[in-house]
């Protein structure tokens, strides 16, 4: 229970009124260490995150759990919610592909085989975010939350499709995160949680690192399957296979 009372308690205090909640530190550095276990396609990447978001719901619920910030994210916070029922979905599909590959130990073997989206999964994850961040303004508008609401809405959704996306091993789903970052630094910054603002520009920039560590892993494995099968390699143009 003491550990409890400082975890809610805690804060780094700064000249000037200012301050950060621990907790707000603690589960932005376990949301990273979620996404270098999701670059390296490891299921302990899901649990960890998992704990990042508990934390995180507590932080940006502040007036309900009694936080000296007393600005209410109700996006920010629905998605950590959002992020344990997706979180849920990702660890059992990663737990299934890594014991259905017996030819490694549990322990070694990469959960997943990055893949490219298709062209109408692509649409369906374009449609949805600006149909979602549409309609859920209004929502997150009428409960309270801050503004401007369709930031708010726009990181809900775009978490929502990243999280399904990674779990379906999509390539494309670290771009989305990009732009939930483009959207998240300004709005987390204009309220107030200084820590969550720092950690999503370098996020930024840890996501691009990601999409192409997974872009060169798929790349490979289309040019293993062409030298198994004597089939070019699709990704390959005529001139560099000369």
């Amino acid at each position: 229970m003491d550990f409890l009372r400082w975890l809610f308690d805690a804060k780094l205090e700064f000249a000037g009124g200012g301050f950060l909640l621990w907790r707000e530190v603690l589960g932005n550095l376990f949301g990273l260490l979620s996404a270098l276990g999701g670059m390296r396609r490891k299921v302990w990447a899901w649990p960890v995150g998992i704990v990042g978001n508990v934390l995180l719901f507590t932080v940006f619920l502040g007036t309900v759990f009694g936080a000296p910030n007393p600005v209410n994210l109700l996006g920010q916070a629905g998605r950590q919610v959002m992020f344990i029922v997706v979180s849920v979905y990702g660890w059992y599909r990663w737990r299934q592909a890594r014991n259905g590959n017996p030819g490694q130990a549990a322990g070694e073997s990469n959960a997943v085989e990055p893949q490219w989206a298709s062209w109408s999964a692509r649409i369906f994850l374009v449609a949805a975010l600006i149909a979602g961040t549409a309609i859920l303004t209004p929502v997150f508008r009428a409960l309270g939350s801050y503004e401007p609401v369709w930031a708010d809405a726009w990181i809900f959704m775009g978490s929502l499709l990243a999280t399904y996306g990674m779990a379906r091993g999509w390539v494309e789903f670290w771009l989305i995160w990009v732009a939930v970052d483009v959207v998240g630094v300004p709005l987390l910054f204009s309220a107030g949680y200084y820590a969550s603002g720092f950690m999503y520009i370098f996020y930024g920039a840890f996501t691009l690192v990601g999409f192409f560590v997974w872009w060169r892993v798929k790349r490979r494995s289309d040019q293993a399957v062409s030298v198994e099968t004597g089939f070019p390699d699709p990704t390959v143009n005529v001139g560099e296979r000369k």
